[in-house]
């Protein structure tokens, strides 16, 4: 495994982290507590270090498989976790697609939050809290980032930053913060098949000056670029990916098929789609979908193995360009995806 720091801190995390919305929320499958900890053990085993929990990933449950995964290896991971959806007045959100419950990012809110984070991992300390899906409304709360900074000069949080979602949407909520406000960390989706927003995101903290780094999910497309998908593929009625349309199936692996030059005796797909993320400089890690072993030890070896060259990457982005000669509708985007004129990004 190798380690990345985040600009101007002293928080170091694995290039790989372990995302625990797989194991906690049921949208990947069902785990029993007992596998979800053996299947962090391992991940702990192969170097990884960061895990990433929000405390509305199974009312909570996420973090408390931290807790009960490493009651005694406090000062060898980094915990990162969100706060701002109100679970406990309406129940983690369950149903087709992608069906939010309401938020509050109230001072007092974000406060017992965090609070109630603390309890639930057993720790004096997270090491990065993330406002969880915010809007342009928070962006421009003062009062909700003055409360960020007092958690974090209390010690209770050592670094904060945001999560961007829950579609791939969100380009304006993410400029902007990256510009206005002083953010460690950003967590967004991001891959060869999927770079807008995500790269206007990274062109952003350059074109600013700023220190902050990125936390990258859907590392995959939802699984795609793991290469193993066949037009017969089907996912359980309780997998998220069986609420796609089938279109998404069938181009994705057409799409799929053109990356195949990057497969070599030494180095798989999943690999490299995580290596073409790492060749930015500004990506703290990834938060690839672990779900099961043969997977998480593939991934958890990905960073050692060979980056993609120069040649390849020119390749990832002439075939991107051209939508990978795949004729589809364009995305459709839940987000702010438009900014003003002034404000655009190139």
């Amino acid at each position: 495994m190798r380690f990345r720091t985040y600009k101007n801190t002293d928080l170091t995390v694995s290039e790989v982290g372990f995302g625990l919305w797989t194991i906690s929320t049921g949208w990947w499958g069902s785990f029993t507590e007992g596998e979800a900890t053996a299947l962090m053990h391992k991940a702990f085993d192969l170097g990884v270090t960061l895990f990433d929990a929000a405390d509305t990933y199974g009312n909570g449950l996420s973090e408390e498989l931290i807790a009960k995964a490493f009651p005694n290896q406090r000062d060898e991971i980094v915990i990162a976790t969100k706060v701002g959806y109100d679970f406990v007045h309406f129940g983690e959100a369950r149903g087709r697609g992608q069906r939010e419950i309401p938020q509050d990012f109230s001072p007092e809110a974000i406060t017992c939050a965090t609070d109630a984070a603390l309890k639930r991992l057993k720790t004096d300390r997270i090491d990065l809290l993330q406002l969880h899906n915010i809007r342009m409304e928070q962006v421009n709360d003062d009062a909700l980032w003055k409360t960020l900074h007092k958690l974090k000069s209390e010690g209770k949080v050592q670094y904060y930053g945001i999560a961007l979602g829950p579609a791939i949407g969100w380009l304006y909520e993410g400029v902007n913060s990256i510009r206005e406000r002083e953010l460690t960390s950003v967590q967004h989706i991001y891959n060869m098949l999927e770079q807008h927003p995500g790269r206007a995101f990274h062109e952003t903290a350059s074109e600013a000056a700023k220190d902050t780094m990125f936390l990258i999910r859907v590392t995959h497309s939802s699984g795609m670029l793991e290469g193993k998908y066949t037009p017969d593929t089907k996912f359980p009625p309780t997998d998220h990916r069986s609420h796609r349309p089938r279109s998404w199936l069938l181009n994705g692996i057409k799409k799929v098929e053109q990356l195949r030059f990057l497969e070599t005796a030494d180095r798989t797909l999943g690999q490299a789609a995580l290596q073409w993320l790492l060749a930015d400089d500004r990506v703290a890690s990834t938060l690839p979908n672990i779900y099961n072993e043969e997977q998480l030890v593939e991934f958890a070896k990905g960073p050692d193995t060979a980056p993609l060259t120069s040649d390849d990457m020119a390749k990832i982005e002439a075939l991107y360009s051209d939508n990978f000669g795949v004729e589809e509708e364009p995305p459709k985007f839940k987000g702010t995806m438009e900014l003003p004129q002034e404000t655009a990004v190139a």
